[in-house]
Protein backbone atom coordinates (compact mmCIF):
# COMPACT_ATOMS: atom_id res chain seq x y z
CA UNK A 1 0.00 0.00 0.00
CA UNK A 2 1.27 3.24 -0.62
CA UNK A 3 1.88 6.16 1.70
CA UNK A 4 -1.37 8.26 2.80
CA UNK A 5 -2.46 10.29 0.32
CA UNK A 6 -5.18 12.70 0.10
CA UNK A 7 -7.30 11.65 -2.77
CA UNK A 8 -9.99 14.44 -4.33
CA UNK A 9 -13.77 12.78 -5.30
CA UNK A 10 -15.76 15.11 -7.08
CA UNK A 11 -19.07 13.86 -8.88
CA UNK A 12 -21.59 15.14 -10.74
CA UNK A 13 -24.33 16.70 -8.98
CA UNK A 14 -26.71 13.83 -8.43
CA UNK A 15 -27.36 11.68 -5.95
CA UNK A 16 -25.97 8.15 -7.99
CA UNK A 17 -23.01 9.25 -8.77
CA UNK A 18 -21.98 11.14 -5.03
CA UNK A 19 -23.39 8.13 -3.48
CA UNK A 20 -21.47 5.84 -6.15
CA UNK A 21 -18.37 7.71 -4.76
CA UNK A 22 -18.78 7.33 -1.22
CA UNK A 23 -18.34 3.72 -1.70
CA UNK A 24 -15.28 4.08 -2.86
CA UNK A 25 -14.09 6.66 -0.43
CA UNK A 26 -14.69 4.50 2.14
CA UNK A 27 -12.72 2.13 0.85
CA UNK A 28 -9.90 3.92 0.46
CA UNK A 29 -10.24 5.25 3.89
CA UNK A 30 -10.06 1.81 5.11
CA UNK A 31 -6.80 1.54 3.18
CA UNK A 32 -5.39 4.65 4.89
CA UNK A 33 -6.20 7.02 2.47
CA UNK A 34 -7.79 10.80 3.02
CA UNK A 35 -9.98 10.94 0.70
CA UNK A 36 -12.23 14.48 0.62
CA UNK A 37 -14.81 15.35 -1.66
CA UNK A 38 -15.71 18.65 -3.80
CA UNK A 39 -19.13 19.47 -3.82
CA UNK A 40 -21.60 20.85 -5.77
CA UNK A 41 -23.88 23.49 -3.45
CA UNK A 42 -26.83 21.56 -2.10
CA UNK A 43 -24.59 18.48 -1.82
CA UNK A 44 -23.09 20.22 1.64
CA UNK A 45 -23.95 17.78 4.53
CA UNK A 46 -24.16 14.62 2.12
CA UNK A 47 -20.33 13.71 2.10
CA UNK A 48 -19.74 14.30 5.32
CA UNK A 49 -22.84 12.35 6.97
CA UNK A 50 -20.44 9.34 6.32
CA UNK A 51 -17.50 11.26 7.87
CA UNK A 52 -15.57 12.76 4.64
CA UNK A 53 -14.33 16.11 4.66
CA UNK A 54 -16.46 17.97 2.20
CA UNK A 55 -15.70 21.59 -0.26
CA UNK A 56 -18.34 23.10 -1.47
CA UNK A 57 -17.54 24.08 -5.09
CA UNK A 58 -19.33 27.77 -6.01
CA UNK A 59 -20.23 28.44 -8.98
CA UNK A 60 -17.89 31.63 -10.75
CA UNK A 61 -20.56 35.17 -11.77
CA UNK A 62 -23.75 33.79 -11.33
CA UNK A 63 -25.82 31.21 -8.81
CA UNK A 64 -25.05 28.27 -9.07
CA UNK A 65 -27.09 25.69 -11.19
CA UNK A 66 -31.02 24.23 -9.62
CA UNK A 67 -30.80 20.76 -11.19
CA UNK A 68 -34.30 20.50 -9.01
CA UNK A 69 -36.07 23.33 -10.36
CA UNK A 70 -34.07 22.62 -13.60
CA UNK A 71 -35.84 19.12 -13.71
CA UNK A 72 -39.12 20.90 -12.53
CA UNK A 73 -38.73 22.76 -16.16
CA UNK A 74 -38.75 19.79 -18.38
CA UNK A 75 -40.94 17.69 -16.74
CA UNK A 76 -43.41 17.24 -19.74
CA UNK A 77 -40.30 15.93 -21.35
CA UNK A 78 -40.48 12.96 -19.36
CA UNK A 79 -43.17 11.46 -21.38
CA UNK A 80 -41.69 11.23 -24.35
CA UNK A 81 -39.76 8.67 -26.02
CA UNK A 82 -36.12 8.96 -25.95
CA UNK A 83 -35.83 10.14 -29.62
CA UNK A 84 -37.90 13.22 -28.71
CA UNK A 85 -36.34 13.75 -25.43
CA UNK A 86 -33.09 15.44 -27.46
CA UNK A 87 -34.57 18.32 -28.36
CA UNK A 88 -36.95 18.88 -25.57
CA UNK A 89 -34.10 17.55 -22.69
CA UNK A 90 -30.89 16.52 -23.57
CA UNK A 91 -29.78 19.18 -25.52
CA UNK A 92 -30.97 21.81 -22.82
CA UNK A 93 -29.10 19.27 -20.10
CA UNK A 94 -25.91 19.89 -22.09
CA UNK A 95 -25.68 23.33 -22.34
CA UNK A 96 -26.12 23.25 -18.57
CA UNK A 97 -23.48 21.16 -18.25
CA UNK A 98 -21.19 22.75 -20.46
CA UNK A 99 -22.39 26.05 -18.68
CA UNK A 100 -21.98 24.49 -14.98
CA UNK A 101 -17.86 23.55 -16.27
CA UNK A 102 -17.38 26.90 -16.91
CA UNK A 103 -18.46 28.71 -13.93
CA UNK A 104 -16.67 26.66 -12.00
CA UNK A 105 -13.35 26.68 -13.43
CA UNK A 106 -11.44 29.53 -11.38
CA UNK A 107 -13.08 28.12 -7.91
CA UNK A 108 -12.29 24.70 -8.68
CA UNK A 109 -8.52 25.87 -10.21
CA UNK A 110 -8.30 27.85 -6.59
CA UNK A 111 -9.41 25.06 -4.85
CA UNK A 112 -7.58 22.39 -6.22
CA UNK A 113 -4.18 24.54 -5.79
CA UNK A 114 -4.90 24.81 -2.14
CA UNK A 115 -5.97 21.26 -1.43
CA UNK A 116 -2.61 19.87 -3.54
CA UNK A 117 -4.51 16.14 -3.81
CA UNK A 118 -2.28 13.15 -4.74
CA UNK A 119 -4.98 12.40 -7.17
CA UNK A 120 -8.38 13.33 -8.53
CA UNK A 121 -11.10 11.33 -8.96
CA UNK A 122 -14.20 12.43 -12.13
CA UNK A 123 -17.37 10.65 -11.68
CA UNK A 124 -18.88 13.13 -14.80
CA UNK A 125 -20.20 13.63 -17.91
CA UNK A 126 -17.97 16.24 -19.07
CA UNK A 127 -14.13 17.54 -18.78
CA UNK A 128 -13.27 19.94 -15.94
CA UNK A 129 -9.65 22.07 -17.47
CA UNK A 130 -8.76 22.30 -13.72
CA UNK A 131 -8.66 18.79 -13.57
CA UNK A 132 -6.88 18.12 -16.46
CA UNK A 133 -3.99 21.09 -15.59
CA UNK A 134 -3.69 20.11 -11.95
CA UNK A 135 -0.53 18.43 -12.80
CA UNK A 136 -1.87 14.98 -10.79
CA UNK A 137 -3.58 12.10 -12.19
CA UNK A 138 -7.09 11.86 -12.50
CA UNK A 139 -9.53 8.81 -12.47
CA UNK A 140 -12.40 8.64 -14.46
CA UNK A 141 -15.40 6.94 -12.92
CA UNK A 142 -18.17 5.54 -15.04
CA UNK A 143 -21.40 5.31 -12.93
CA UNK A 144 -23.39 5.91 -15.82
CA UNK A 145 -24.75 3.08 -18.11
CA UNK A 146 -21.85 1.71 -20.22
CA UNK A 147 -23.14 2.51 -22.89
CA UNK A 148 -21.46 6.32 -22.28
CA UNK A 149 -18.01 4.73 -24.07
CA UNK A 150 -18.88 4.29 -27.23
CA UNK A 151 -18.63 1.39 -29.62
CA UNK A 152 -19.88 0.25 -32.71
CA UNK A 153 -21.50 -2.72 -31.07
CA UNK A 154 -22.78 -0.54 -28.02
CA UNK A 155 -26.26 1.25 -28.73
CA UNK A 156 -25.86 5.11 -28.54
CA UNK A 157 -26.07 6.76 -25.12
CA UNK A 158 -29.58 7.73 -24.04
CA UNK A 159 -30.93 6.09 -26.86
CA UNK A 160 -32.83 3.28 -25.14
CA UNK A 161 -32.13 1.06 -27.86
CA UNK A 162 -31.42 -2.68 -27.83
CA UNK A 163 -28.79 -4.71 -29.42
CA UNK A 164 -30.99 -5.55 -32.51
CA UNK A 165 -32.49 -2.08 -33.20
CA UNK A 166 -29.79 -0.78 -35.51
CA UNK A 167 -32.23 1.06 -38.30
CA UNK A 168 -32.93 2.96 -34.38
CA UNK A 169 -29.64 3.68 -33.53
CA UNK A 170 -28.76 5.15 -37.17
CA UNK A 171 -31.76 7.50 -36.57
CA UNK A 172 -30.79 8.76 -32.77
CA UNK A 173 -27.25 8.90 -33.39
CA UNK A 174 -27.84 11.34 -36.10
CA UNK A 175 -30.22 13.17 -34.02
CA UNK A 176 -28.25 13.33 -30.99
CA UNK A 177 -24.83 14.70 -32.60
CA UNK A 178 -26.83 17.89 -34.62
CA UNK A 179 -28.86 18.35 -31.02
CA UNK A 180 -25.66 18.40 -29.17
CA UNK A 181 -23.29 20.58 -31.65
CA UNK A 182 -23.82 23.80 -30.42
CA UNK A 183 -23.20 22.88 -27.00
CA UNK A 184 -20.14 21.10 -28.13
CA UNK A 185 -18.73 23.99 -30.29
CA UNK A 186 -18.83 26.10 -26.71
CA UNK A 187 -17.12 23.36 -24.74
CA UNK A 188 -14.14 23.19 -27.73
CA UNK A 189 -14.03 26.85 -27.48
CA UNK A 190 -13.98 26.62 -23.62
CA UNK A 191 -11.29 23.99 -23.32
CA UNK A 192 -9.23 25.48 -25.78
CA UNK A 193 -9.36 28.92 -23.91
CA UNK A 194 -7.78 26.84 -20.87
CA UNK A 195 -5.11 25.31 -23.12
CA UNK A 196 -6.57 21.65 -23.80
CA UNK A 197 -7.93 20.21 -27.40
CA UNK A 198 -11.75 19.10 -26.40
CA UNK A 199 -13.15 15.40 -26.95
CA UNK A 200 -14.14 14.81 -30.51
CA UNK A 201 -17.94 15.69 -30.90
CA UNK A 202 -20.40 14.58 -29.27
CA UNK A 203 -18.05 13.40 -26.42
CA UNK A 204 -17.70 15.69 -23.75
CA UNK A 205 -15.18 13.77 -21.69
CA UNK A 206 -12.40 11.18 -23.08
CA UNK A 207 -10.77 8.19 -20.76
CA UNK A 208 -8.20 9.05 -18.74
CA UNK A 209 -4.83 7.71 -19.48
CA UNK A 210 -4.14 7.06 -15.86
CA UNK A 211 -6.93 4.75 -15.40
CA UNK A 212 -11.25 4.35 -15.49
CA UNK A 213 -13.52 2.33 -13.63
CA UNK A 214 -16.41 1.13 -15.55
CA UNK A 215 -19.24 -0.03 -12.73
CA UNK A 216 -21.05 -2.29 -15.59
CA UNK A 217 -21.49 -5.93 -13.68
CA UNK A 218 -20.66 -8.91 -16.28
CA UNK A 219 -24.17 -9.91 -16.04
CA UNK A 220 -25.30 -6.89 -18.57
CA UNK A 221 -22.09 -6.06 -20.07
CA UNK A 222 -21.79 -5.59 -24.15
CA UNK A 223 -19.94 -7.76 -26.10
CA UNK A 224 -17.68 -4.88 -27.56
CA UNK A 225 -16.00 -4.83 -31.15
CA UNK A 226 -13.23 -2.68 -29.61
CA UNK A 227 -12.28 -4.09 -26.39
CA UNK A 228 -11.77 -2.02 -23.97
CA UNK A 229 -8.03 -1.43 -22.87
CA UNK A 230 -7.59 -3.48 -19.67
CA UNK A 231 -4.20 -1.94 -18.57
CA UNK A 232 -6.37 1.39 -17.82
CA UNK A 233 -9.95 0.50 -18.05
CA UNK A 234 -11.68 -1.99 -15.44
CA UNK A 235 -14.85 -3.03 -14.95
CA UNK A 236 -16.17 -3.11 -11.71
CA UNK A 237 -18.83 -5.45 -12.17
CA UNK A 238 -21.13 -2.39 -9.50
CA UNK A 239 -19.61 -0.41 -6.95
CA UNK A 240 -22.07 -0.69 -4.15
CA UNK A 241 -21.27 1.33 -0.43
CA UNK A 242 -21.97 -0.01 2.92
CA UNK A 243 -24.90 1.63 4.36
CA UNK A 244 -26.75 1.46 8.29
CA UNK A 245 -28.53 -1.43 8.85
CA UNK A 246 -32.49 -1.04 8.09
CA UNK A 247 -35.43 -2.63 9.94
CA UNK A 248 -38.17 -2.93 8.00
CA UNK A 249 -41.29 -1.11 9.83
CA UNK A 250 -44.37 -3.27 11.21
CA UNK A 251 -47.03 -3.11 8.62
CA UNK A 252 -50.90 -3.26 9.58
CA UNK A 253 -51.37 -6.34 7.15
CA UNK A 254 -48.90 -8.43 5.17
CA UNK A 255 -46.09 -8.44 7.31
CA UNK A 256 -44.67 -11.74 6.19
CA UNK A 257 -45.18 -11.06 2.61
CA UNK A 258 -42.38 -10.05 -0.09
CA UNK A 259 -41.18 -6.61 0.28
CA UNK A 260 -41.20 -4.05 -2.96
CA UNK A 261 -39.08 -1.20 -2.68
CA UNK A 262 -40.01 1.88 -5.23
CA UNK A 263 -37.59 5.13 -5.17
CA UNK A 264 -37.41 6.96 -8.65
CA UNK A 265 -33.87 9.12 -7.06
CA UNK A 266 -34.11 12.40 -5.65
CA UNK A 267 -35.87 13.97 -9.05
CA UNK A 268 -37.78 11.48 -9.95
CA UNK A 269 -39.79 11.59 -7.02
CA UNK A 270 -41.13 15.04 -7.87
CA UNK A 271 -43.98 13.39 -10.13
CA UNK A 272 -46.18 12.99 -7.02
CA UNK A 273 -49.19 12.40 -9.25
CA UNK A 274 -47.47 9.33 -11.17
CA UNK A 275 -46.39 7.98 -7.45
CA UNK A 276 -49.96 8.47 -5.97
CA UNK A 277 -51.30 6.45 -9.09
CA UNK A 278 -49.02 3.55 -8.06
CA UNK A 279 -49.84 3.46 -4.36
CA UNK A 280 -53.58 2.67 -5.76
CA UNK A 281 -52.04 -0.28 -7.45
CA UNK A 282 -49.96 -1.37 -4.29
CA UNK A 283 -53.38 -1.20 -2.17
CA UNK A 284 -54.71 -4.00 -4.33
CA UNK A 285 -51.37 -6.34 -3.96
CA UNK A 286 -50.78 -8.95 -1.63
CA UNK A 287 -47.25 -7.36 -0.82
CA UNK A 288 -45.64 -4.70 1.34
CA UNK A 289 -44.04 -1.61 -0.38
CA UNK A 290 -41.96 0.74 0.65
CA UNK A 291 -42.05 4.07 -1.34
CA UNK A 292 -39.02 6.41 -1.43
CA UNK A 293 -40.91 10.09 -1.58
CA UNK A 294 -38.18 12.45 -1.57
CA UNK A 295 -38.38 16.14 -0.49
CA UNK A 296 -42.48 15.17 -1.34
CA UNK A 297 -43.15 13.25 1.44
CA UNK A 298 -46.08 15.89 2.93
CA UNK A 299 -48.32 15.21 -0.41
CA UNK A 300 -48.88 11.76 0.62
CA UNK A 301 -51.85 11.57 3.75
CA UNK A 302 -54.15 8.70 2.89
CA UNK A 303 -51.84 5.89 2.86
CA UNK A 304 -52.98 2.21 2.39
CA UNK A 305 -51.84 -0.62 5.27
CA UNK A 306 -49.23 -2.42 3.14
CA UNK A 307 -47.27 1.19 2.20
CA UNK A 308 -44.55 2.74 4.15
CA UNK A 309 -43.71 6.26 2.40
CA UNK A 310 -40.84 8.04 3.71
CA UNK A 311 -38.09 11.15 2.54
CA UNK A 312 -35.11 8.69 2.21
CA UNK A 313 -33.99 5.50 2.65
CA UNK A 314 -30.35 3.64 2.87
CA UNK A 315 -30.74 2.16 0.17
CA UNK A 316 -28.47 -0.69 -0.37
CA UNK A 317 -29.54 -1.95 3.10
CA UNK A 318 -33.09 -2.01 1.93
CA UNK A 319 -32.29 -3.34 -1.29
CA UNK A 320 -30.79 -6.22 0.33
CA UNK A 321 -33.89 -7.61 1.91
CA UNK A 322 -36.06 -6.54 -1.13
CA UNK A 323 -37.30 -9.41 -3.30
CA UNK A 324 -38.41 -6.68 -6.33
CA UNK A 325 -36.93 -3.03 -6.80
CA UNK A 326 -39.14 -0.90 -8.43
CA UNK A 327 -36.64 2.09 -9.89
CA UNK A 328 -35.95 4.60 -12.85
CA UNK A 329 -32.86 2.83 -13.98
CA UNK A 330 -30.26 5.28 -12.66
CA UNK A 331 -27.30 3.31 -13.20
CA UNK A 332 -26.17 3.00 -8.67
CA UNK A 333 -29.66 1.39 -8.32
CA UNK A 334 -29.88 -1.03 -11.34
CA UNK A 335 -25.90 -2.17 -9.82
CA UNK A 336 -27.70 -2.21 -6.42
CA UNK A 337 -30.51 -4.56 -7.66
CA UNK A 338 -27.90 -6.92 -9.36
CA UNK A 339 -25.36 -6.89 -6.26
CA UNK A 340 -28.35 -8.45 -4.17
CA UNK A 341 -29.58 -10.68 -6.65
CA UNK A 342 -33.12 -8.51 -6.97
CA UNK A 343 -35.12 -8.00 -9.96
CA UNK A 344 -35.83 -4.56 -11.38
CA UNK A 345 -38.85 -2.96 -13.02
CA UNK A 346 -37.32 -0.49 -14.67
CA UNK A 347 -39.87 2.71 -15.46
CA UNK A 348 -37.18 5.77 -16.78
CA UNK A 349 -37.76 8.90 -17.64
CA UNK A 350 -34.73 10.85 -18.60
CA UNK A 351 -30.76 10.06 -19.32
CA UNK A 352 -29.32 6.60 -19.20
CA UNK A 353 -32.47 5.10 -17.29
CA UNK A 354 -33.76 4.45 -20.81
CA UNK A 355 -30.73 2.12 -21.40
CA UNK A 356 -30.65 -0.07 -18.54
CA UNK A 357 -34.29 -0.16 -19.08
CA UNK A 358 -33.66 -1.99 -22.62
CA UNK A 359 -30.68 -3.99 -21.13
CA UNK A 360 -32.53 -4.46 -17.82
CA UNK A 361 -35.60 -6.52 -19.85
CA UNK A 362 -33.17 -8.10 -23.32
CA UNK A 363 -30.83 -9.87 -20.61
CA UNK A 364 -33.34 -11.00 -18.41
CA UNK A 365 -32.98 -9.38 -15.09
CA UNK A 366 -35.97 -7.21 -15.11
CA UNK A 367 -38.42 -5.74 -17.30
CA UNK A 368 -39.34 -2.67 -18.52
CA UNK A 369 -42.96 -0.32 -18.45
CA UNK A 370 -43.10 3.37 -19.42
CA UNK A 371 -43.42 5.29 -17.21
CA UNK A 372 -46.42 6.65 -17.92
CA UNK A 373 -48.33 4.78 -20.50
CA UNK A 374 -49.89 1.54 -18.54
CA UNK A 375 -52.90 0.51 -16.75
CA UNK A 376 -53.55 -0.97 -13.68
CA UNK A 377 -53.41 -4.28 -15.01
CA UNK A 378 -50.42 -3.61 -16.77
CA UNK A 379 -48.44 -2.76 -13.16
CA UNK A 380 -49.71 -5.82 -11.57
CA UNK A 381 -49.12 -8.48 -14.10
CA UNK A 382 -45.04 -6.76 -13.86
CA UNK A 383 -44.80 -6.92 -10.47
CA UNK A 384 -46.95 -10.85 -9.95
CA UNK A 385 -44.74 -11.72 -12.91
CA UNK A 386 -41.22 -10.79 -11.53
CA UNK A 387 -42.39 -11.76 -7.90
CA UNK A 388 -43.12 -14.91 -9.05
CA UNK A 389 -40.15 -15.62 -11.81
CA UNK A 390 -37.99 -18.34 -9.91
CA UNK A 391 -35.59 -19.21 -13.11
CA UNK A 392 -35.00 -14.89 -12.96
CA UNK A 393 -34.47 -15.21 -9.04
CA UNK A 394 -32.25 -18.28 -9.19
CA UNK A 395 -29.98 -16.98 -11.39
CA UNK A 396 -30.14 -13.63 -9.94
CA UNK A 397 -28.79 -14.95 -7.06
CA UNK A 398 -25.90 -17.07 -8.39
CA UNK A 399 -25.34 -13.79 -10.05
CA UNK A 400 -25.33 -11.68 -6.55
CA UNK A 401 -22.98 -14.25 -5.48
CA UNK A 402 -20.17 -13.54 -8.30
CA UNK A 403 -20.69 -9.42 -7.49
CA UNK A 404 -19.89 -10.08 -3.74
CA UNK A 405 -17.23 -12.07 -4.45
CA UNK A 406 -15.47 -9.16 -6.98
CA UNK A 407 -16.31 -6.73 -4.43
CA UNK A 408 -16.35 -3.66 -6.49
CA UNK A 409 -15.48 -1.39 -4.18
CA UNK A 410 -12.80 -2.94 -2.66
CA UNK A 411 -11.16 -3.53 -6.47
CA UNK A 412 -11.66 0.40 -7.22
CA UNK A 413 -9.76 1.76 -3.67
CA UNK A 414 -7.03 -1.10 -4.49
CA UNK A 415 -7.06 0.08 -8.18
CA UNK A 416 -6.20 3.76 -6.85
CA UNK A 417 -4.23 2.75 -4.95
CA UNK A 418 -2.09 0.64 -7.10
CA UNK A 419 -1.85 3.73 -9.12
CA UNK A 420 -0.64 6.06 -6.79
CA UNK A 421 1.91 3.12 -5.33
CA UNK A 422 3.39 2.85 -9.18
CA UNK A 423 3.66 6.37 -9.52
CA UNK A 424 5.29 6.68 -6.67
CA UNK A 425 7.89 4.52 -6.65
Amino acid sequence: MAPAKTIALFPEASYGAALNCVGIAQELRRLGHRPVFLCHPGFSGVFAEYGFAEYQLTEADAAPTDWTEFIERHQDAFRQTPLDQLESYVGPTWEAIVDTAMRVEEPLRQLLARLKPDAIVLDNVVMFPAIANAGVPWIRVVSCAETEIPDENVPPYLSGCGDNERTAWTVFAGRYEKTVAPAHRRFSAFMAECGLKAPAAPTFLDLSPWLNLLLAPEIIRHARRAPLDPQNVVFLDGCVRHEAPYTPPRFASHNDAPLVLTSFGSLGAMDVAMTKRMIAVFATLPYRFLVNAGHWREDYRDVPDNVFIDSWFPQPSVVEQASLFIHHGGNNSFCEALYYGVPSLVMPYCWDGHDNAARAAETGVGRRLNRYDWSDADLTAAIEGLLGDQAMHKRLKANAVKMHKAAGVTRAAQEIDGLLTGISR
